[in-house]
């Protein structure tokens, strides 16, 4: 994958920092994680998505087995803070509209402004490049408080699924951020999307 930066990033040189500090990602047996999200079917892709795999195809064809989550150590916390804080005060806040004329238009903030599906791209590239597998990195779509559309990066780990979020710099579990998770990317396939049970007991044939 290419990386695509703001200025500033460079700048500050905290990006080379964090990847020469990286170091092997331990993974988590491949059992059921308490505190993981219940996985449905297959789903519709976002429009702004499919958009974004027409301009990187690469990035929407990357396929792999199943990936036992990360361990979330201490290490690991520090890390995906360091990532969200760093990401959410680079980045300057503004729709797609103002930037790119569209309502929906998902890209890597390389002028160092963008919306959310922008900031999740980027907390997912930089996350990767540190050694995290992308099975375990998944763009997903919410709901806010107010039924409006919202994007967070999502972390597989041994303790749950882990929210990275513009609009909070605290790493939350899922379940603790208050939102209604719809629909997120499958840990196997890059460019399939699934769906997030709100009732995990009526879980049948699920596919991730």
């Amino acid at each position: 994958m290419g990386l695509v930066l703001p200025r500033a990033w460079l700048c500050a040189g905290l990006l080379i920092g964090l990847m020469m500090s990286a170091t092997p990602i331990e993974q988590a047996s491949a059992d059921a994680v308490h505190g993981a999200m219940a996985i449905g079917q297959r789903t519709s892709v976002p429009v702004g998505y499919i958009e974004f795999c027409r301009r990187q195809a690469a990035e929407c064809r990357i396929r792999s087995g199943k990936a036992p989550p990360i361990l979330m150590s201490r290490g690991m916390e520090d890390k995906l803070a360091s990532v969200t804080k760093l990401v959410n005060r680079s980045i300057r806040p503004v729709s797609d509209l103002a930037v790119h004329g569209t309502m929906e238009f998902w890209s890597y903030p390389d002028s160092a402004v963008g919306d959310c599906e922008d900031y999740v791209l980027l907390k997912r590239q930089m996350l990767n490049l540190a050694g995290v597998s992308l099975s375990n990195l998944l763009i997903t779509v919410v709901k806010k408080k107010d039924g409006e559309g919202h994007a967070v990066l999502t972390v597989k780990t041994d303790k749950g699924d882990y929210v990275l979020d513009n609009l909070n710099d605290e790493v939350k579990l899922w379940s603790e951020t208050g939102y209604r998770f719809l629909k997120r990317q499958s840990s196997t396939d890059t460019g399939r999307w699934v769906a997030i049970l709100e009732h995990p007991d009526v879980l049948v044939g699920a596919v991730d």
